[in-house]
């Protein structure tokens, strides 16, 4: 069945979903350990566990975006590391949750050792993905302001949205995105309707390459060159 994106969120049955409230940051760990291979998507707010089974729909947008993502280094030539819905999670912040899918840009260089990713030692993604077309009984977005991912990509079922995280530690819908300052946001929309249902694989990758070479490309390079021209930071104009 065709996807509608223009169609109200889509709502859970509640047997899709259950919380555990006040539960310990250990007992939290060895659920997700548990879970390991499962395909359940937590998130751990001070004390509270929401365990959910996603949608086919967060599925399909998630498969989009890493094809998008990946066309677009690979045709704009800049380094990523793409790691999923890997568990965030830090102790400090009493805090966790698994991404539909996050990714490292600038912040590429400073992770120490991507098979044992920890948000207590590396910085966390510069870009994570949230489908958020169900309702959550936990603010996931709080929960990715107290890990400190700087910019959220929020699908909510009709829009795409770009969330940038404040000094207040509040995150701020933008019109630009601070990871890829250069993408015309406004034109991600109509791409993923007019590709998300293009039956063949090779096809869609086909029409996002079309794009990124004809939309994204000459505006990173546009880009690149206002980047060079700029002065260093702190130098006399």
């Amino acid at each position: 069945m065709n996807l509608e994106v223009k169609q109200p969120p889509v709502k859970l049955e509640p047997r899709q979903r259950f919380v555990l409230w006040n539960l310990g940051w250990d007992a939290y760990e060895k659920i997700v350990e548990a879970l390991n291979e499962q395909h359940v998507r937590s998130t751990y707010d001070r004390g509270d566990l929401e365990l959910m089974s996603p949608l086919p729909v967060h599925e399909r947008i998630k498969l989009w975006f890493g094809h998008f993502m990946q066309v677009l280094a690979e045709e704009l030539d800049f380094p990523f590391q793409n790691m999923g819905h890997t568990t965030l999670r830090r102790r400090d912040r009493d805090r966790g949750l698994e991404p539909d899918d996050c990714y490292y840009l600038a912040s590429l260089e400073t992770v120490v050792e991507w098979n044992t990713l920890n948000l207590d030692r590396d910085p966390p993604p510069d870009l994570a993905l949230e489908v958020d077309v169900t309702t959550n009984c936990l603010d996931r977005m709080g929960v990715y302001a107290g890990l400190g991912v700087q910019e959220i990509w929020r699908f909510d079922g009709e829009e795409w949205h770009v969330h940038l995280l404040g000094e207040d530690g509040e995150y701020q819908e933008s019109p630009f995105s601070a990871a890829l300052p250069y993408l015309p946001i406004s034109e991600i929309m109509p791409l993923l309707r007019e590709s998300l249902d293009v039956a063949d694989l090779r096809e869609r990758l086909n029409l996002l390459r079309r794009w990124a070479r004809e939309r994204a490309l000459p505006l990173y390079q546009a880009w690149q060159q206002q980047q060079q021209q700029s002065p260093p930071a702190g130098a006399n104009p």
